[in-house]
């Protein structure tokens, strides 16, 4: 049995090149699983806490090698590289608490008409046709990976892209900043 034309009209009208939705680098492959982008993301979080971890044990041990005991008053070296451990140890603590939090996510898809909020792929879409992918995660804010020939960055609701488009809607035009210029885009994509 042929798979009927007529019954998927109206969704080819829907992504139809009018529609702006089948242009630029994020539309190719437009229903994009999002299950494989949170574990793309989680993959590379993953990867930041081991080399983060690695880096504060290995400056760890440095700050309390015999070696660098200081010999006088004005040596430091101890002192800074215990400074740079606990600052690696942070880094590595709040990378570890994003994979957790990311681990903990719903690859979920938003209805046509609902507002952004955490979880959304969002795509901008600008009048000279660059688009821009992004995904509101609840932290790992500027984390970027690529899927499916596409890069997509993490934001966060506490950034100012993140506090632009909280509860916009698919459509919906927003007025972006960026380098003192003011850019007109639509949000092309929410799901």
């Amino acid at each position: 049995m042929q798979p009927q034309i007529a019954d998927e009209l109206p969704l080819l009208r829907a992504l139809s090149l009018d529609s702006g939705l089948l242009r630029g680098p994020c539309a190719p492959r437009m229903l994009m699983n999002k299950r494989d982008l949170l574990d793309k993301i989680i993959a590379h979080l993953a990867c930041e806490v081991k080399a983060l971890t690695g880096a504060a044990l290995a400056t760890h041990a440095e700050a309390t090698n015999e070696e660098n005991k200081a010999e006088d008053k004005y040596d430091t070296r101890g002192l800074e590289a215990s400074y740079l451990a606990h600052g690696q140890s942070m880094a590595a603590e709040e990378a570890a608490l994003a994979l957790l939090q990311f681990e903990a996510l719903a690859a979920r898809d938003f209805a046509k008409n609902e507002p952004i909020q955490l979880g959304a792929f969002v795509v901008l879409s600008e009048k000279q046709g660059s688009e821009n992918c992004y995904f509101l995660g609840p932290r790992a804010g500027g984390t970027e990976v690529e899927i499916e020939g596409r890069s997509v960055v993490v934001i966060t609701a506490l950034s100012p892209m993140g506090r632009l488009l909280m509860g916009k809607r698919l459509g919906e035009r927003v007025l972006l900043e960026l380098d003192g210029k003011r850019r007109e885009s639509r949000i092309a994509v929410v799901s």
